[in-house]
């Protein structure tokens, strides 16, 4: 992996709160500006300089309290002052900033972790109070929202710590889903962190909890689904070649894709059903993998989801039941349980239900497009099911979704491809006009609607 990058700020530049605070007294002082105008000059001028005004107070230093008026300031300010013994105040402040940081778009976020918020928290989390661990790790979890704040997390000894309070918690649902929310908050973007907490046997940690047999913690820690997807996405650009696909691989050894199948069993009524889709589709990273999932009865429970998601209205089920069965078809021996399974016909009678949303459409067309790729036995399954028909209504009914266009182009190109008779069969239907309109009208469908009108054998299929 190697060393790891410093972390970059948005900008080249930055401030510190008193520079800022002083440019806007001089302002006042020696350009004989009325307060809000300084204020505004002084953002203007320095963003126009690309200096990065992240977590600064941007108020008129003095009026009406100046920087120390603000909430966040008051509750880091309070924080400091108050002993472990003053447990209920410190989890209300804990509390109040956990909702000031966790308001999207506020900055509060920046400004506690540019005033020192990140390292408080991380010496409030010594307490041994159940009470204040749980308030602290979901302030800590508001906090960590990009790779300055997850770096602070790391050097204040944040993975060691939150990994013990883990360990020793492991009957409290509350401290788990705070302490997972954190896991997934430091590791999105820092690979470092990733391999740190997979040190630390983070893994195992989360097989005892899914295997956990009085049930309680199963389908109600949805942070731990997150955490298990982060640690298993490939997203700090300062990295040139990730370890998650290795993480993945051990993921699956421990048991935890066959312990996600389990929870999948649970279907519709577990609450943790699409967090669990998606994680399990994350340690989904190869052949063996898939055909294990499908030994575990994967494969019977996602179909068995998505029957019930088409039965009960619920496209977001929907989406990430197909999305997963898509993953676990791009094992050749999965494919052929998938058809053996009526799963075509279950395919096509989903988009019945949701004909009326392209996002759900638009995974059942890929779905057919993994499983009908070089078999033409499964292509002319598809057709059969109404594959031909799903991909001429929708793309009619909806000329403007650009990636439902691009999923039927990739679909119908991979229904044709092997087999002449499903050729002659959808262009007898009109198909051409709409694979040529979606190619004239989307960027992003020109590749897929030219490759399947030469699979349709047209001559003219560059046109």
């Amino acid at each position: 992996m190697g060393p790891p990058k410093p972390p970059a700020t948005k900008a080249g530049r930055t401030i510190s709160q008193e520079a800022f605070d002083d440019l806007v007294k001089e302002n006042i002082e020696d350009l004989d500006m009325d307060p809000t105008e300084a204020l505004q000059d002084a953002i203007q001028t320095l963003t126009l300089q690309g200096v990065d005004l992240t977590g600064i107070v941007t108020c008129v230093p003095g009026e009406g309290g100046g920087v120390k008026a603000n909430p966040v300031i008051q509750c880091l300010d309070r924080l400091k002052q108050i002993g472990q013994k003053d447990l209920d105040e410190m989890v209300e402040l804990l509390d109040k900033l956990a909702e000031l940081c966790g308001v999207e778009g506020s900055g509060n976020a920046a400004i506690a972790t540019k005033n020192g918020g990140v390292e408080l928290v991380c010496s409030k989390i010594q307490s041994g109070s159940e009470r204040v661990l749980a308030s602290a790790l979901k302030a800590l979890a508001s906090l960590l929202h990009d790779l300055q704040s997850t770096e602070i997390f790391r050097t204040s000894g944040g993975p060691t710590t939150v990994m013990c309070i883990l360990n020793d918690n492991c009957q409290n649902v509350d401290i788990l889903n705070n302490g997972f929310s954190v896991v997934a908050a430091a590791s999105t973007g820092n690979e470092v962190l990733k391999e740190s907490f997979m040190e630390f046997k983070i893994g195992e940690l989360i097989m005892q909890i899914l295997s956990d047999p009085s049930g309680q913690s199963k389908g109600s820690i949805q942070s731990l689904y997150d955490a298990i997807r982060i640690l298993l996405t490939p997203d700090d650009n300062r990295v040139v070649a990730s370890q998650v696909y290795g993480y993945a691989r051990r993921f699956a050894k421990i048991g935890i894709a066959r312990a996600l199948v389990d929870s999948l069993h649970a279907g519709l009524s577990s609450p943790g059903l699409v967090s669990a889709s998606i994680a399990l589709k994350a340690i989904a990273v190869n052949d063996e993998i898939c055909k294990s999932i499908a030994e575990s009865g994967g494969i019977d429970a996602v179909l068995q989801c998505i029957d019930d998601s088409g039965e009960q209205g619920n496209k977001v089920v929907a989406r990430a039941c197909c999305s997963l069965l898509s993953k676990l078809a791009g094992s050749d021996s999965n494919k052929t349980a998938i058809v053996e399974k009526r799963g075509m016909d279950r395919l096509i009678k989903l988009s019945a239900r949701f004909s009326d949303d392209p996002s759900v459409l638009q995974e059942v067309m890929s779905i057919i497009t993994v499983l009908s790729l070089r078999s033409p036995e499964n292509a002319t399954r598809a057709i059969e099911a109404g594959a031909g028909d799903l991909a001429i209504q929708a793309m009619e009914k909806f000329p403007a979704a650009q990636q439902m266009q691009k999923n039927s182009c990739l679909m119908i190109r991979n229904l044709v491809a092997r087999s002449p008779e499903n050729r002659t069969l959808l262009l007898g239907n009109g198909v051409e006009k709409y694979i040529r309109k979606a190619k004239q009208s989307h960027q992003s469908c020109k590749d897929a609607a030219t490759d399947a009108l030469r699979d349709l054998g047209l001559d003219d299929y560059h046109l």
